[in-house]
């Protein structure tokens, strides 16, 4: 078969990285960006879709009769209507573990600028507050140190792991939650517990969980008036797993200490998002992931996924079709 290869959204990759030769596997049309009434004229005639954000419907699908392969340019893969390429027989390709080392370092930029209120102290060097203090070593509220807290980590995949690995090199006590089992660490003081034993223990809390119905809202102001008045919760996972409303009330009330989100339930965040009455509350652009080597790494391993597709050896199939 002569493939003709779409990607919809490379835009979503910036443009300083470098691209695999996607025109070397076959005919190539690449778009910046696709519009949802754009999606189904461009795929008409394509045999493998390339996404990272632009969502693949049962509709899409269904106008794509050549359609073979979907791949995602990304791990998620909730974009695409799964069922639909199970009826149609198309594998979905992701690309698993490609971000582990910077989600692990931006979950701690998070973590340290919180305990070491760094944007706080940076924004009063701006307005002049060092400037006008007494004593030259200055500060507004007290800083955390790590060593000898509690990290609490909720769920304990590739990312999870390594944020757990680096609070340890901090010197803090570990905790992890995980719904299967899984082989502890060599290092101490390590501890698998509960939910709700992290929400009570935890003095940072971090969510390296997926989406599902029983993570949906987990972090909510019954588990947060358990925690620690000075604690901190970081998201780099998914923006639902916590109410925000109940976060937003919870920091106004200083039930905890602080928030650091890389993800939020809709993105991009709005100008009147309530996030922005919340105090002490760190937010990034869903950018943990997006490192140039993380994204030089994901791009790469879309084409390999690609390449063993059409050399008859899929990998990395979601749906375990043509497996």
């Amino acid at each position: 078969m002569n493939h003709t290869i779409t990607i919809l959204d490379i835009g979503t990759m910036g443009s300083d990285i470098p691209l695999p030769d996607f025109s070397s596997l076959g005919e190539l049309a690449v778009y910046h960006n696709t519009r949802p009434d754009e999606v189904a004229d461009r795929i008409k005639n394509s045999t493998v879709v390339l996404t990272n954000k632009v969502p693949l419907t049962a509709e899409t699908i269904a106008a794509a009769p050549r359609l073979s392969m979907i791949g995602t340019i990304a791990t998620g893969y909730n974009l695409v209507d799964i069922a639909a390429t199970q009826k149609r027989g198309i594998p979905v390709c992701n690309v698993p573990n490609y971000s582990t080392a910077s989600v692990a370092q931006h979950t701690f930029a998070l973590i340290l600028a919180l305990a070491s209120r760094v944007a706080e102290l940076s924004e009063a060097v701006k307005a002049g507050e060092w400037a006008r203090a007494e004593f030259f070593c200055f500060w507004k509220n007290p800083v955390m140190e790590l060593e000898g807290k509690t990290l609490g980590v909720v769920g304990f995949g590739n990312i999870g792991q390594a944020v757990a690995a680096l609070g340890h090199q901090f010197g803090m006590r570990v905790l992890a939650c995980t719904p299967r089992p899984k082989p502890a660490p060599e290092y101490q003081p390590f501890a698998f517990a509960s939910l709700d034993e992290l929400f009570e223990q935890s003095d940072v809390l971090s969510l390296h969980c997926p989406l599902t119905s029983d993570t949906d809202g987990m972090v909510n102001a019954a588990r947060m008036k358990s925690m620690k008045r000075e604690a901190f919760i970081i998201n780099c996972s998914r923006g639902t797993l916590i109410n925000i409303p109940d976060l937003v009330e919870a920091l106004q009330n200083k039930v905890i200490g602080g928030a650091g989100l890389d993800v939020i339930p809709v993105e991009p965040m709005a100008d009147n998002d309530i996030l922005h009455t919340a105090p002490n509350c760190i937010i990034t652009p869903h950018s943990a992931w997006a490192s140039a080597e993380a994204r030089t790494r994901l791009i790469e391993l879309v084409y390999q996924n690609v390449k063993a597709f059409i050399e008859g050896k899929p990998q990395n199939v979601v749906n375990k079709v043509g497996m």
